[in-house]
């Protein structure tokens, strides 16, 4: 028994999955992601910031995809990145099979939106055919109407409910390596969502602050915010770009009392 019970931390137990070879889940190390702001179709603009996340610790990189030419690029990006990169796909399912394609590790996508079933079948092949893992990712600003309609406003239980229907959309196609991500640019709303996520599954989490603001002020709220979910929710944080990844890192270091990111 520790002497100091309350400083003690309890992992939640989950599922490991695969972003490229850097495990997220189960008993592996927290991860940090960040994101690159270029237009991914700028290969050298792209592969430099990707670079400068890398030596600010990044261990994985999110990249737009919201057109074929970027979802293309990704081939010469992947091809010069050291760190597993992921294709943050918008709406159209043939971005996620182009993704997964040019070597894509994860795809992170909204499976309520690439369409039919017969397309979700489609994307899923490709991250099977590829090693490809995906991002189930809900953002309070953007839930279904139906959802919206039925409770009112954005609310925990309406993204956790967003949240498991992707999910069983993946888990009805025999597809497991995933992760949810349940966003929110107000904190005590991201917080709440997510500490209800974890009670209702066991996949990763992937956890963060959308919309967090300027470099001030939003590092005080992604510190916050980062912080409160890393003691409520151990998981996988992520943050975005250079200036974030240190965020990220100051936060989980506090959380774990390590000199880097080393948790869920």
């Amino acid at each position: 028994m520790s002497i100091r019970p309350y400083r003690d931390i309890h992992r939640r137990q989950c599922r490991k999955v695969h972003v490229g070879k850097v495990p997220v889940g189960g008993d592996a190390p927290i991860t940090v992601q960040s994101m690159t702001n270029t237009v991914t179709s700028d290969v050298e603009a792209t592969v430099a910031q990707v670079r400068a996340l890398e030596d600010a610790g990044a261990d994985i990189v999110r990249v737009s995809c919201p057109d074929q030419e970027s979802a293309l690029a990704l081939k010469h990006i992947v091809r010069r990145a050291t760190v597993p990169i992921v294709a943050d796909i918008h709406f159209h399912y043939k971005r996620a099979i182009e993704a997964a394609e040019s070597g894509a590790a994860c795809l992170r996508i909204n499976p309520g939106n690439i369409g039919s079933a017969t397309r979700v079948r489609e994307v899923i092949k490709a991250a099977k055919d590829h090693g490809c893992s995906m991002r189930i990712g809900v953002n309070a600003g953007s839930l279904e109407r139906d959802l919206l309609e039925r409770y009112g406003e954005p609310c925990p239980e309406a993204m956790v409910e967003s949240a498991l229907s992707h999910a069983k959309i993946l888990e009805d196609n025999d597809f497991f390596e995933f992760k949810i991500s349940c966003k929110a640019s107000d904190v005590f709303l991201a917080v709440a969502a997510y500490q209800q996520l974890a009670e209702a599954c066991d996949y990763p989490l992937h956890l963060g602050i959308t919309e967090a603001g300027g470099l001030r002020s939003g590092t005080v709220k992604s510190s916050v915010g980062l912080g409160m979910l890393l003691w409520a929710v151990p998981s996988a944080p992520a943050t975005g770009p250079e200036r974030m990844v240190s965020k990220g890192r100051a936060s989980a270091s506090t959380k774990l009392i390590a000199p880097r990111i080393a948790g869920r």
